[in-house]
């Protein structure tokens, strides 16, 4: 029997390894797993590669993993926010190495991993820093740059719902960058906060099929507060 609900958080990230590639989903503040993250530090992998589009929020969730020392390389599209500070000290205190990606790009590049494409060719920062050291082409008269995928050892997502076979959908902009990590990963890992049965879900509405999932664990719902942040107890 197929059945890839995890008892708890710690049980999911289990096999994550030191060195690791995690793509952690979230845009801003809006489906950021924090409950994986937070496991994430308890399990105490280091000399991650991390892949999200922002670079955390104040000290909470992916703030809170960088602060820990547990990053080596953070990929993304937007590392400096208002409340980056932990990345902004990180960064130039020479602790931790950025690569900084368009968020097309990004969006596209994981696109990619996870369909099986060896590399494309991407008009976007023809011309820039970004392009310096890349091939470039030009094709029907317009400038290209050859950009390849990313591929992860491990995806962190979270979800609204999901079965035992692992069929996720989200809430609103909480789907985001979920569903193309959850492709592009060795390892795809899901928090949801309701575990439906078989067949409840509608086939048309699911976004990522459980076929991409490795483990999905239950979460209770936490009021936040603006920013998406949690409530102080």
């Amino acid at each position: 029997m197929i059945n890839k609900l995890a008892d708890s958080v710690a049980q999911a990230l289990a096999g994550v390894k030191d060195g690791a590639t995690v793509l952690i989903g979230g845009f801003g503040t809006a489906g950021i797993p924090g409950e994986l993250i937070d496991g994430l530090i308890a399990h105490g992998a280091r000399d991650l590669t991390v892949v999200n589009n922002n670079a955390g929020n104040a000290d909470q969730g992916l703030a809170a993993l960088l602060k820990a020392g547990q990053v080596r390389k953070i990929i993304c599209s937007f590392p400096r926010q208002v409340d980056s500070y932990v990345f902004d000290d990180l960064y130039r205190s020479g602790k931790l190495e950025l690569e900084l990606v368009p968020q097309g790009n990004l969006a596209e590049r994981l696109r990619a991993a996870g369909a099986g494409i060896g590399a494309f060719f991407c008009p976007t920062a023809y011309g820039t820093e970004l392009a310096a050291g890349k091939e470039t082409r030009e094709i029907n008269g317009k400038h290209y740059v050859l950009e390849y995928p990313i591929h992860g050892d491990v995806a962190l997502v979270k979800a609204e719902k999901g079965d035992r076979w692992g069929n996720l959908t989200y809430r609103m902009s909480a789907r985001n960058f979920g569903p193309v990590m959850a492709t592009a990963a060795k390892t795809t890992i899901a928090t949801v906060h309701e575990v439906v049965e078989l067949g409840a879900l509608d086939p048309e509405a699911i976004v990522t099929p459980g076929i991409y999932v490795t483990h999905v664990v239950k979460i209770d719902r936490t009021a936040t507060q603006a920013g998406g942040f949690k409530k102080s107890a």
